[in-house]
C-alpha cells in the first residue's frame, strides 16, 4: 500500500491497481474524481489535505484506510511526529480507542510494516 498509485501520464491509478475490473464505478471515482479532481483542487495544499483526511478517518475509526493515507501524508510534507501528535490530540476528542487503534496503524507504517 505504500507503493505510489499515481503515474503522471494517466493521472491517479490506485483504484485501478485494488480494484481492476472488479468495480470500475470505485475504480473511476476513487482515480477520476477524489485524487484527479478533489486533490487536486486550489485552496489547500495537498499537506494540509493529508492533515484532514488523517484526522477524519482517525475520528471515524476507519483503521483499513488509514495505513495508505499516512504515508501518503508524510509524500505530502508532513513530518512522523506531526501525524503522531495529530493522533494523539484527535485521541481525546475522537475517542481513546480510536487513539489507540490509530497509534498502532502509524507505528506499523512508520516502521515499514
Amino acid at each position: 500500500m505504500t507503493e505510489s498509485a499515481n503515474d503522471s501520464t494517466t493521472g491517479w491509478t490506485g483504484g485501478q491497481k485494488a480494484f481492476g475490473d472488479f468495480a470500475p464505478g470505485m475504480v473511476h471515482y476513487t482515480d477520476r474524481i477524489l485524487f484527479d479532481e478533489v486533490w487536486e483542487r486550489e485552496g489547500l495544499s495537498k499537506r494540509d489535505r493529508s492533515m484532514i483526511t488523517v484526522a477524519a478517518l482517525v475520528a471515524t475509526g476507519k483503521m483499513d484506510q488509514l495505513a495508505f493515507h499516512l504515508d501518503f501524508a508524510r509524500q505530502n510534507g508532513c513530518t512522523e511526529d506531526e501525524l503522531k501528535e495529530a493522533i494523539t490530540q484527535l485521541a481525546f476528542y475522537a475517542g481513546w480507542p480510536n487513539g489507540m487503534g490509530a497509534m498502532s496503524v502509524a507505528k506499523q507504517v512508520f516502521a515499514g510494516e
